[in-house]
């Protein structure tokens, strides 16, 4: 029998619109055949890429077009604005984390996602990243015993022309950038170590880019047309935006609502870009030495006097795609989702938590660094979303 493609729709056609290649895969089972993007270079962009597609500026012709799922990536204060509205419109939505800059918009989505029954499912795509997940099935496997700290430091090499040149670089797009850039960690810290944060207080600094004073306006820009190796060291970057309120450095510690301990460090200058991860466990701990494909995992779970080497080493695996292969399972699962329901690898809970930890660690780190509780979500709205959205799943 002939397959008939779900139609899929995207909004927003800009730093994430790379992900339409995993969509758009006619004959195969899904097609991109709207974009909604409100810039002319963003719809000039998609014109050009998915020819097949219908472009427009208007959210509303999207929304009655027929489309049978869609994927929000606009910029992150717009996530609300616009899932808010596909999600009342019926049509299954992958909103690309973080859920939005705000607590207050975070669930605004999951209620609107809860009371209209429109399966809601949010792009945390390192949940999918092959270090990631096997530093989970290493925990898993109850080879260091239960887990009891998790730390995370990320060196962002790249910041300087990834969030410095831009949107990012302003605190009423992104909140800060713990939030905007550390959902991804604090979301992986949380999944690791089986809890979601309960307090949390942070410290952190514009230590760097804000004393550069070469500064431009960049609008209708995208990093492609500045980003280069060459941009070093930060003190000499040229080009950033007008205006920078965020922090290039920041750390926050995390009592996790399981007694975890965790601690996230994030800083923008330095010259290497990649994450590392320390799990301890009773047994042992766990360790990445670099993020990528071919790059290694050490376990330890012997005692010794000292420095040791460890007692075992994993390769991390490679994938096709976007961040070691995650990309594409991520919107995989997103469009088996979208069709069938089901639980997955994503949560939207988890995804909220994430913000919520992010939004008052930020609120902590430029108070006077003091601890910041994280408010409950309701009863009914974590069952709903952590059974997999099950009224959704069909009988």
């Amino acid at each position: 029998m002939e397959t008939v493609d779900m139609k899929i729709g995207l909004v927003g056609f800009g730093l994430r619109s790379g992900l339409w290649r995993h969509a758009h895969k006619p004959g195969q089972g899904s097609e991109v055949t709207f974009v909604c993007d409100t810039s002319e270079r963003g719809r000039a962009d998609a014109a050009e890429r998915i020819p097949t597609a219908r472009v427009t500026a208007d959210l509303g012709e999207l929304l009655n077009s027929g489309i049978d799922a869609v994927l929000v990536l606009t910029p992150d204060n717009q996530h609300a604005a616009v899932a808010v509205r596909t999600l009342k419109a019926g049509i299954p939505t992958f909103c690309e984390k973080p859920l939005d800059i705000t607590i207050e918009a975070a669930d605004r989505i999951l209620r609107t996602a809860y009371e209209t029954g429109t399966r809601l499912y949010v792009g945390h795509n390192m949940r999918h990243m092959p270090v990631v997940v096997q530093m989970r099935e290493l925990i898993e496997e109850g080879r260091i015993g239960e887990v009891k700290a998790v730390w995370c430091r990320h060196f962002v090499g790249h910041g300087g022309d990834y969030y410095f040149k831009d949107w990012h670089s302003e605190r009423k797009n992104v909140t800060s950038l713990l939030l905007q850039k550390g959902a991804h960690d604090i979301d992986v810290i949380h999944w690791l170590a089986k809890g979601y944060t309960r307090r949390v207080s942070a410290v952190g600094d514009l230590a760097v880019y804000g004393s550069v004073s070469r500064r431009s306006d960049n609008s209708g820009k995208r990093m492609g047309d500045w980003f280069s190796i060459d941009n070093w060291p930060p003190t000499e970057q040229k080009d950033l935006a007008e205006t920078i309120d965020v922090e290039d450095i920041s750390m926050m510690n995390m009592v996790l609502d399981n007694g975890v301990l965790a601690s996230y460090q994030q800083c923008h200058f330095t010259p290497d870009y990649w994450r590392n991860y320390t799990v301890i466990g009773t047994k042992g701990r766990i360790e990445n030495f670099g993020d990528g494909p071919g790059e290694l995992i050490k376990v330890w779970t012997t005692r010794t006097t000292g420095f040791a080497e460890p007692d075992d080493v994993i390769v991390i695996r490679d994938g096709e795609g976007g961040h070691g292969g995650a990309d594409p399972r991520l919107i995989a699962e997103f469009l088996r989702f979208a069709a069938e329901g089901g639980q997955t690898e994503t949560n939207p809970i988890a995804a909220r938590q994430a913000v919520a930890a992010g939004v008052l660690a930020t609120e902590s780190l430029r108070g006077d660094g003091s601890a910041r509780e994280i408010p409950s979500l309701r009863q009914d709205l974590v069952d709903y979303f952590e059974a997999g959205q099950p009224a959704l799943v069909p009988k």
